[in-house]
């Protein structure tokens, strides 16, 4: 499918409520985990963004690593977990945090938190940058939230539709008419 540019409908979260709620995240991270070093999985891609902001909140000594799964395809979640990138060290006795950029149905970080659990680290946390609790369809408990969104389709601050939008420093909602 060719890119076809969407309107925006209107700015859902501006860019300085975002700053704001990753700043206290990173403040309660540091806190939280004072006197132990962080392990952070970035599950990409959209998360990519949220997680270099999160990261430079934190007042502690960390790790970065990267997995990319999919469940999604356009603004569906298929239910279907797939593992495209797996990490790249070891996980067993650290403190991990989990990094997403939204939380919806909660079955792709569900089946991901159960994985990784089998990998033996001392703990095992999950942020996320959005929350739709509304949307949930298994029981999955977020130990930090920036902020709770609507039931929206949203994109921009690293989320997208079909890999575009992820750009924009804001998150919006998508017009849903394709009128120019």
């Amino acid at each position: 499918m060719a890119y076809r540019e969407k309107k925006i409908d209107h700015t859902l979260i501006d860019c300085e409520t975002i700053n704001k709620f990753v700043k206290r995240l990173g403040e309660e991270i540091t806190r939280d985990y004072r006197g132990k070093e962080l392990y952070f999985i970035c599950v990409l891609k959209g998360s990519f963004v949220f997680m270099a902001d999160l990261v430079r909140e934190i007042k502690l000594p960390c790790e970065v690593d990267f997995m990319s799964v999919s469940s999604y395809s356009g603004d569906k979640s298929t239910g279907v977990v797939k593992i495209n990138k797996d990490l790249d060290r070891s996980i067993a006795g650290k403190h991990v945090l989990i990094v997403e950029d939204i939380v919806d149905t909660g079955l792709t970080l569900n089946h991901l938190k159960s994985l990784l659990t089998t990998r033996n680290p001392a703990s095992i946390g999950i942020v996320t940058a959005f929350d739709k609790p509304m949307r949930r369809r298994v029981d999955i408990h977020v130990d930090y939230i920036g902020m709770e969104v609507p039931n929206e389709f949203i994109v921009g601050y690293g989320l997208d539709l079909d890999g575009y939008y992820r750009n924009l420093p804001e998150v919006v909602v998508l017009s849903d008419s394709d009128e120019d």
